[in-house]
């Protein structure tokens, strides 16, 4: 029995849209594909106590991590028809309005997509060992605290 490859979802700094739209066309020539979902996160500048936050700097238990997205990628792909399914979280300091998280899955049918990039967007947030500190623009920072949206 093959042994899973493990695939490294970490990307150094934000997200570029070139990356992103690199992404996107190398799916072109797959013409099974009928449908992609994405999903792009990106660093907010909310205010907390009359601060703005100007960037998050992303941590990881990267190997604990690692493995634990393989058994969601494993999870995801006997649920749901998937032709492909790729997820990139940023590590580092990254500025309010630059994207730090890309899921993007794709299916023969739009509704498979949507549903898995749905739940792995979640899953991600939830089960894996990634951190954020906020760095307000006092250059002051505290640990961010995940609020999940239903």
């Amino acid at each position: 029995m093959a042994e899973t490859k493990i695939r490294d979802i970490f990307y150094q700094g934000a997200i570029s849209p070139s990356f992103i739209a690199e992404s996107i066309q190398k799916h072109s020539f797959q013409t099974e594909i009928g449908g992609h979902s994405i999903f792009l996160g990106q660093v907010r500048s909310d205010e907390q106590n009359g601060k703005k936050i100007v960037a998050i700097e992303y941590t990881a238990y990267r190997q604990m991590a690692l493995e634990k997205m393989n058994q969601i990628r494993e999870a995801i792909f006997q649920k749901y028809p998937l032709t492909c399914m790729h997820a990139h979280h940023s590590l580092g300091l990254i500025k309010a309005g630059e994207i730090c998280f890309f899921v993007f899955a794709s299916s023969g049918h739009r509704k498979a997509a949507i549903d898995a990039c749905q739940e792995t967007v979640e899953r991600i947030k939830l089960e894996l060992p990634i951190w954020g500190k906020e760095f307000f623009e006092d250059d002051t920072y505290q640990w961010k605290q995940n609020i999940y949206d239903e």
